[in-house]
């Protein structure tokens, strides 16, 4: 009876402990499902694309970008080794974590590696991101001696940009930096991702996906962090084109030398004459393209900006200033065509011109006394010009500069130009709205006034006038090889235009021209004695850049320099057919024919000697 009624007893408790243990087995089963069913429902897809990429990866293999080199076979940009730190931020674990040991490695700022990296999602979580770059053997080591604590990081060797000539021919070339966000948005970079360096001016933007290459790649088996067990197999990339300039790194030299002897900022520009080649672009300051190439911070980048001097403004091309004397062959060329200018027009200067109750100086105190056309070319007096510009009028001055290409871009394949200002009564109406007043037009007749011209316009300009009256489109790509040389494209000189001016008035205007190096009180008489007898025409020329009421006594070291005249001088040579045309302009450099032309001088002179030189070698090998 009492072992009946205890069995009784225990009975519910056993049923209590079954039923116990059955909901805890449930509750297990139902825990294991809702994660089986997060990993491969919820997370299904992101496990499988890291299943997949945690055993075969695919890693890009950088194209080796082509070469540029100057007409004469020099290499102007080439590529060397740089190695970097590649993070996938998928493999990463912690990402901060990992981000911050690399930086310590590398010796970088832990916040700026972030801000590079960001916060990659979708497909750029599986992609190898560029941590840091232009390691030193040390900081390689250092890496790649704690890989095994280093989940997700990978180092590589990729090409870097390398500049031998650094800033001479900066503003040709343009430099290398890394994809913005902005142009990655564009669409102008199809196929680029983030990371990946572009041109950002000159010759590298222009022909930035000739230069670039097809990048290749490998795939290779990694473990669950990402380190590489084994390569399986690769597509080889292939190197980006040569490009071959029509500049000479020796001209470039030269030119470079010329203006820090001066102290002085400016440009110069050199063209054949017979096709429109580019031989030197030169603009001053300059910057050195190798510091982007390593990456530039944003410091260094701000200060680059905020420089009073903008090394990164071409002046050759973007710089716009008042031609002064160098336009006195408009006016010629206008007188001329309009016969204002006959057999035996001569003027008599006594130092200045009265036009109305305002009297118009000379730049020779004492005048010229009665000269032609041709004396006044040679000693450049004012007071002709003055007259002859005074019955042509403005409107026709605006026509023939129009007719030399001044006041358009020239249309030069590498660079943004300006355009310049050709002014003329109707663009002062429609700029100022104010009527135009003659006594503008006599300083316009002189180059100065509203006239803004660029280096390259003169020296384009001059070119037409020396050959006769073709301008020719300048160019600097000259043609595209592949890595062994081989041609792949050839530009051709392109003709814009047969000047609209008579031969004969052209001829008058380059016997000035001459005389003004090679007679007596000729204001480029600089350019004599060149080599092989080799005669040069040219002009000088001073620009204004305060009125000379503001300094009367004219003493140039009582100007400050930043108010002080800037200096032109244009030549070409020799003076019957041309091979050569220099512009040079020289900020606040003071007289075009004592500061500008001995810069332009170096330049034919070594020019003359280089084709002399060459052409004996071509003979000798023959």
């Amino acid at each position: 009876m009492n072992q009946l009624s205890g069995s009784r007893v225990v009975e519910p408790y056993l049923e209590r402990r079954i039923v116990l243990a059955v909901l805890v087995v449930i509750a297990v089963w139902l825990l294991l499902i809702a994660r089986l069913f997060y990993l491969q429902v919820v997370e299904g897809d992101r496990y499988r694309v890291s299943s997949e990429r945690n055993s075969v990866r695919t890693h890009r293999v950088i194209a080796s970008r082509g070469i540029i080199l100057d007409r004469t076979g020099k290499i102007l940009t080439d590529s060397r080794p740089s190695f970097e730190v590649l993070l996938v931020p998928s493999d990463s674990g912690n990402l901060d974590r990992t981000l911050e040991r690399v930086a310590a490695l590398v010796e970088l700022d832990a916040e700026q590696v972030r801000e590079r990296v960001g916060v990659p999602s979708g497909r750029a979580r599986f992609q190898p991101l560029r941590v840091a770059r232009e390691l030193d053997r040390r900081q390689l080591a250092r890496v790649e001696t704690r890989l095994w604590a280093l989940p997700g990081v990978l180092t590589q060797v990729s090409p870097v940009r390398e500049y031998p000539f650094a800033e001479s021919a900066a503003h040709v070339l343009g430099w290398l930096g890394e994809i913005s966000p902005r142009e990655l948005e564009s669409g102008d970079y199809q196929g680029y991702r983030r990371g990946d360096s572009v041109g950002k001016g000159g010759v590298e933007r222009l022909l930035d996906r000739e230069l670039r290459g097809r990048d290749g790649g490998k795939n290779v088996l990694v473990d669950a962090h990402g380190r590489e067990l084994e390569r399986l197999d690769a597509v080889e990339s292939q190197p980006g084109k040569n490009v071959v300039l029509t500049l000479d790194h020796r001209l470039q030299a030269v030119a470079l030398d010329g203006f820090a002897a001066t102290g002085r900022n400016g440009a110069l520009v050199a063209l054949d004459p017979r096709n429109g080649e580019v031989l030197a672009l030169l603009s001053r300051p300059s910057f050195d393209p190798n510091s982007f190439a390593a990456g530039l911070d944003q410091e260094a980048w701000a200060r680059l900006l905020a420089d009073p001097d903008k090394p990164l403004h071409d002046r050759a091309l973007q710089g716009q200033y008042p031609p002064g004397s160098t336009y006195k062959v408009v006016t010629a060329l206008a007188g001329l065509e309009k016969q204002v200018i006959r057999p035996g027009f001569e003027v008599d200067c006594g130092g200045s011109y009265r036009l109305g109750r305002r009297r118009y100086r000379c730049w020779k105190r004492h005048g010229h006394g009665r000269v032609d056309l041709h004396r006044a070319l040679v000693e450049s007096c004012d007071v002709f010009f003055y007259q002859v510009g005074q019955a042509v009028g403005v409107d026709v001055l605006a026509y023939y500069a129009r007719a030399l290409g001044f006041g358009s871009p020239t249309g030069i394949d590498v660079g943004r130009e300006a355009a310049g200002l050709v002014p003329t009564r109707a663009w002062k109406q429609r700029r100022f709205g104010e009527k135009w007043i003659e006594g503008e037009t006599l300083s316009v007749a002189i180059g100065q006034g509203f006239n803004l011209w660029t280096p390259l316009q003169l020296a384009s300009a001059y070119g037409a006038i020396g050959n006769g009256g073709t301008r020719y489109r300048p160019y600097v790509v000259k043609k595209l090889t592949d890595a062994n040389g081989v041609q792949l494209q050839q530009n051709e000189p392109e003709v814009l235009a047969e000047v609209a001016i008579s031969a004969k008035s052209l001829a008058e205007v380059r016997s000035g021209l001459r005389g003004v190096v090679h007679e007596p009180h000729g204001t480029g008489w600089v350019m004599r004695g060149l080599p092989g007898g080799v005669e040069a025409a040219g002009k000088t020329g001073t620009a204004q850049v305060v009125s000379l009421a503001k300094h009367p006594e004219r003493d140039e070291e009582k100007i400050p320099v930043a108010l002080r005249d800037h200096a032109w001088f244009v030549t070409y040579a020799p003076a019957d057919a041309p091979r050569i045309v220099v512009a040079v302009l020289l900020e606040h450099g003071g007289h075009g024919g004592s500061a500008a032309a001995p810069i332009a001088r170096r330049v034919v002179q070594t020019f003359l000697e280089n084709e002399a030189s060459d052409l004996g070698s071509v003979v000798a090998g023959n």
